[in-house]
Formats: structure tokens, sequence, C-alpha cells
């Protein structure tokens, strides 16, 4: 059995939880997320604690245990903080620009390229580094990864769209014979 899964999610002030069967709706000043668990969970709210059970044995449930617990106290974190993922740009003439949900990258090739950035995320850049927002820690995970992989990091020059915090493993380029 998950140990995730059995500590309780407790609900900051400002931010209102509640159950409707299998599906918690999660508001606060950041947005509003719902999260249905899957087959074998079950949620209840006392105050302001959300608690996870697990009502069969079945190996399915058990890990929908852990993941529930997961996914539930990182909406709950999100409609409170949010949740940020920087990536930044290197490399000659590479460029970034959002104009309301449009985030236009110019990575080297013949054509920019365009990405849809949802509803729910905010795109911001500053020189070389674009900052992404939203209450859905998921959704800004798909839309960063989204984003690296139009021109990702090269091993030899570093060029291309890393995460900010990600190290890029340099190789040596080719040496001259004397």
């Amino acid at each position: 059995m998950s140990r995730i899964g059995k500590k309780p999610v407790t609900i900051p002030s400002g931010v209102k939880a509640s159950i409707e069967g299998s599906t918690v709706k999660v508001e606060g000043p950041k947005g509003k997320l719902s999260y249905t668990t899957g087959n074998g969970v079950g949620i209840t709210q006392q105050g302001n604690v959300l608690q996870l059970q697990l009502l069969d044995k079945h190996p399915q449930s058990s890990a929908n245990f852990g993941t529930a617990r997961a996914v539930i106290n990182n909406m709950v974190e999100g409609v409170s903080k949010g949740w940020k993922r920087s990536l930044e740009l290197n490399g000659v003439g590479y460029t970034a620009k959002v104009q309301g949900q449009t985030l236009t990258l110019t990575v080297g090739f013949s054509h920019d390229v365009t990405i849809m950035l949802p509803a729910s995320v905010k795109g911001t850049v500053t020189k070389n580094v674009i900052e992404l927002e939203s209450p859905d820690r998921h959704l800004v995970g798909l839309i960063a990864a989204k984003i690296r992989k139009s021109q990702p990091p090269e091993p030899y020059l570093g060029k291309g769209i890393k995460y900010t915090e990600e190290t890029i493993r340099r190789k040596a380029g080719k040496t001259g014979k004397k």
C-alpha cells in the first residue's frame, strides 16, 4: 500500500474543496481544478483536511491511491500558489515572443515555430528566458516539454532550448592531427 496515499492533504485558507462522488473540485485565488480518482479510491473531507482511503486490495487500486493523493495535493498547491517552469534559449539569433496565447519561437529554422498556449497557462518572455505559470502542474510540464522539443539543446555548442535548472553535458569537438 502507498505511504504517500495515507498522508492527509491539508487545505490552506482561501482554498475551497468539494467532493462529488469520486471527483474532487478545488477552487482558489489562482483558478479552479478538478480530478476524478481511479477505481478503488475513496475520499473524505473533515474540516480543512482531505483523506484518501483504499477501498479494495486490487493492485491497480493501490497504484491509483498514491497517484490520486499526489495529484490532489498538486492541485491544492497550484490553486493557492501556482506552478512555474522556465526555459532558456541559447544560440545566436534565437528569440521568443508571446502575443496573447501564442508563443512564437525563432530557433534556427527557415520558419518560425508557433505554439498555442492553453487558456490557463500564462507565458512571459524576458531576454532569453521563457516563463510559464499555471495552477495545473501537469499542463505546465507538458507545454514546457513541447517548447523544449522544438529545438532541444545539442551537446557540442549547447545551442537550443533547455530548462533553466538543466545542465547540458558538453562533448569535445573534433581534434586536429599534428
